[in-house]
């Protein structure tokens, strides 16, 4: 029986598993390049910020940074977090993780959604992220030159993800919310992915409380660059009510902290002054 392993990263991944390609390839002008990879099946998940450049726009480029690490460590504590989900890469406000039963998941699909489920039921800062699932096979290969390589995935499956992260709402809702291609949906049944939850309550006795989320009928939508693809929609039927103190707030008043503390040097205190305005009076809706 094979072993169930945990991997800290794609490179760890790699590093311990046969590749499934492994030789070098001309550019055409007389130059060589490696191609050294995996071929899995994996489930990618992608998300980023709703709104990020908007709601950043009056942020110092330090208080940005701090703004996008919250939201990283947010979706790697709450949602993440002791999961066997591997994260790929950090892109401006996007993060991308992919899960795969050879990094540890039983069902690689259902972990992903499981993942997305925790980020929506848990957004005390309104972060609202988009996300999209595809899964397919991909490669976990290495990408870039001598000068410099990084590992990554590969695959339709990823940039199918990102689409479906794109995907507006059937109804224009800003309610928490994944999408997916429907196929994905094939042969489960909603109550096994979206269980109703128990909780103790008075006397010891378990109170079953039903899930917030719905699934929606299948749609079509067009996909830049990908054409029509049909695709399911989950999302919160309640909403949720962040707190009223804002992300951008946060971000600004941790930076001041780092000031009072002697750990910030910038040479301009104007970016932030007009992010701790905005963050106060700033009146965030409901989800």
């Amino acid at each position: 029986m094979a072993t169930k392993r945990r991997y800290n990263s794609l490179e760890d991944f790699l590093a311990a598993n046969p590749v499934t390609v492994d030789g070098l390839c001309d550019d055409g002008g007389g130059e060589v390049f490696s191609v050294k990879g995996r071929e899995i099946e994996a489930t990618i998940l992608f998300s980023d910020v709703s709104g990020f450049s908007s709601r950043t726009l009056e942020l110092s480029p330090t208080a940005t940074l701090i703004f996008v690490n919250n939201f990283f460590t947010w979706v790697s504590a709450e949602a993440l977090g002791g999961r066997p989900g591997i994260v790929d890469k950090y892109i401006g406000d996007e993060i991308m993780v992919v899960f795969s039963k050879e990094f540890g998941s039983d069902d690689p699909f259902a972990e992903a959604v499981g993942v997305a489920r925790r980020m929506g039921e848990y957004d005390p800062l309104a972060f609202d992220p988009h996300v999209g699932i595809a899964s397919g096979l991909v490669t976990v290969g290495y990408v870039g030159t001598p000068i410099r390589y990084n590992c990554s995935v590969f695959g339709a499956a990823v940039a199918l993800a990102a689409r479906c992260a794109g995907v507006k709402s059937g109804d224009g809702s800003s309610r928490a919310r994944m999408v997916f291609p429907a196929s994905e949906w094939e042969g489960r049944r909603f109550d096994d992915i979206f269980p109703a939850r128990r909780y103790a309550g008075p006397l010891g006795k378990a109170v079953e409380r039903p899930t917030p989320w719905e699934i929606l009928p299948v749609r079509k939508v067009e996909m830049k660059n990908m054409g029509e693809h049909e695709v399911r929609e989950v999302r919160r039927m309640t909403e949720w009510v962040p707190l009223d103190y804002s992300a951008e707030q946060r971000a600004s008043e941790a930076l001041e902290g780092l000031r009072q503390q002697g750990r910030y040097w910038g040479a301009s205190r104007a970016g932030e002054a007009r992010g701790r305005k905005r963050g106060q009076g700033r009146k965030r809706g409901h989800h």
